[in-house]
């Protein structure tokens, strides 16, 4: 019951965070293609430059493989400071560029312009004041997705599909981040106004049915739903719905 609770506030404060973000990283400004080799981001859930390079990707539509860096952590800091030269987070690693760079704006314009085709749109730009909103934003959540958590390691990346503004794929992200769990981030951002709105009830009424041809369908045709966040996991077989079921499982499974 206090589980349950506990959550149920969790998802409020994550609301909260993504409206300090002004729900940016849930509507897709352009699909791009996705690139031959993953791109990857050295990554703290909780860093608000963090964020905006993940609602960068989820805007693009694209994947891109997370290695957490929570503050205290032992297990991809290191690896960030050989490839980058310090433990600055972000950090994007593209090897079909050959691309090393830090800065959220940097990386920002890089991925529009990059895998875009196109400046960035405004709604994404840096503005005055933004760092405080994203501030706040985290500090709603309880600084949850900063400082590591002891757990086990992992021998295969997780998959997770989400998209940066969902409040509930958030939660799911928080955990993987303090368990330092390289996972690899499958966008699912909305293709279409009319999909805004929980997977229960969208603002469209009806049946609900994705655009043609896109990722959503994809996933629609795959599992007759589309919904995040979901999670497999190919260390156990595990794959599941629903931020409660997918928490409790990363803390059963991996916690120590």
């Amino acid at each position: 019951m206090l589980r349950a609770l506990k959550h149920s506030v969790n998802v409020l404060e994550s609301v909260a965070t993504s409206s300090f973000s002004a729900w940016r990283g849930c509507l897709v400004v352009k699909p791009a293609i996705q690139p031959v080799k993953p791109m990857v981001l050295y990554d703290i859930e909780a860093c608000p430059y963090c964020r905006k390079v993940r609602e960068a990707f989820t805007a693009l539509h694209l994947d891109v493989d997370i290695r957490p860096c929570p503050k205290g952590g032992q297990v991809f800091r290191g690896e960030a400071e050989t490839l980058g030269g310090k433990q600055q987070f972000p950090l994007l690693i593209d090897p079909n560029t050959d691309q090393v760079m830090y800065e959220s704006e940097q990386i920002i314009e890089y991925l529009f312009s990059q895998y875009g085709g196109r400046p960035v749109p405004g709604f994404y730009e840096t503005k005055t004041g933004q760092f405080l909103w994203g501030a706040a934003g985290s500090a709603s959540s309880e600084m949850r997705g900063m400082r590591v958590e002891r757990a086990k390691r992992v021998e295969q990346s997780l998959h997770l599909w989400s998209f940066e503004g969902s409040p509930f794929s958030r939660l799911v992200r928080e955990k993987l981040c303090e368990f330092e769990l390289p996972y690899t981030l499958h966008n699912l951002g909305k293709e279409h106004w009319t999909e805004f709105g929980p997977a229960f009830q969208r603002i469209k009424p009806g049946p609900y049915r994705p655009q043609p041809g896109g990722k959503r369908d994809a996933f629609f045709q795959e599992h007759g739903r589309v919904q995040v966040p979901y999670l497999e996991d190919p260390n156990t077989g595990v794959k599941m719905f629903e931020s409660k079921r997918i928490v409790d499982y990363l803390e059963k499974e991996y916690a120590l």
